[in-house]
């Protein structure tokens, strides 16, 4: 899935010569976190966020009286002098997979989603990310998880997506993690029922190991060293 079935279009935005102080405003009112700078023609420019803000804003140290000059002054500035420019961007050909990986490894919350032209097209977040997540594993509709050990080799899935099929039960979604038993992978299919305990009982029958989800996830948590 593309971010562009995810992400947030509904933008907020302000132009390079806008004060800050207009930038602080709209900020406040819409409550949000990060604002995208574009020009005329929707190119993104930069961004600005509430940390920008924050270092723009005179020392705390300050008397009042010399504070509130100060914060006149600064908030008179304008957006691109403080902006953070060539932001970190992704492409609106970016799966959420991909979008998660930068997200993880770049330590961002929210990435500006710009088309070939440079042009701001959305703005993907964490939250999006998790609501995109939640919609694609049908986690959102009451159900089970099941934790099921099998061997790392051809036809395990098959072997239990039939049976699930069998007692016409709807998949919401498929994990399949790597165990740290040699050539052993958990399954973890979210079934659409709470109903499961037949399901249970062929999945043995056919040899394979059911865990609980919880305790498989704790069990591979890495010791601490004494």
């Amino acid at each position: 899935m593309f971010v562009t079935e995810s992400m947030n279009t509904d933008l907020v935005t302000i132009g390079p010569d806008a004060t800050l102080d207009q930038a602080r405003l709209l900020m406040a009112e819409k409550n949000i976190r990060h604002l995208p700078v574009i020009d005329e023609s929707e190119k993104l420019l930069g961004i600005v966020s509430d940390r920008d803000m924050r270092s723009a804003q005179p020392s705390s140290l300050l008397g009042a009286e010399e504070y509130e000059a100060t914060m006149a002054q600064v908030m008179g500035r304008r957006v691109e002098e403080i902006m953070t420019r060539d932001p970190l961007t992704i492409s609106v050909f970016y799966t959420l997979q991909d979008t998660l990986l930068v997200m993880q490894k770049r330590k961002v919350g929210a990435l500006p989603v710009v088309d070939e032209h440079g042009r701001l097209k959305g703005i993907m977040s964490t939250r999006d990310l998790l609501r995109a997540f939640v919609n694609i594993m049908g986690i959102g509709e009451p159900g089970s998880l099941l934790c099921i050990l099998v061997k790392d080799q051809p036809g395990q899935m098959k072997k239990i997506v039939d049976i699930i099929t069998e007692e016409n039960v709807s998949l919401g979604s498929v994990l399949v993690a790597r165990y740290w038993d040699k050539d052993k992978r958990a399954v973890f299919p979210y079934l659409m029922t709470t109903n499961v305990m037949t399901i249970k009982e062929k999945l043995i029958a056919q040899g394979f190991e059911l865990l609980n989800p919880m305790t498989w996830y704790i069990d591979q948590l890495p010791q601490k060293r004494p």
